[in-house]
């Protein structure tokens, strides 16, 4: 469950609450009682690290493949032109 942080508009009091997406719209502030309980935007502390991202997991390997070929075809065309 996502961590969503609440500030009131009318006391400013502010809040962390662990919610459910599917729970309903909370507006009422916890302090004061007034309906002026807002959402509001943070930033997210979702964080990829560690190797093995991408390059392991994501990257297409038929162009890498395809790309490894070229290079060995290109490779042995210029030593045949070279020894001649």
């Amino acid at each position: 469950m996502p961590i969503f942080d609440f500030t009131c508009e009318a006391c400013g009091c502010s809040k962390e609450l662990l919610r459910k997406i599917s729970d309903p719209i909370l507006i009422e502030c916890p302090e004061c009682h007034k309906e002026t309980f807002k959402k509001q935007v943070s930033a997210p502390s979702f964080q990829l690290t560690g190797s093995g991202w991408y390059v392991t997991d994501f990257k297409n390997k038929a162009k890498e493949s395809s790309a490894k070929a070229d290079t060995k075809t290109e490779t042995k065309k210029d030593a045949t032109a070279s020894s001649t």
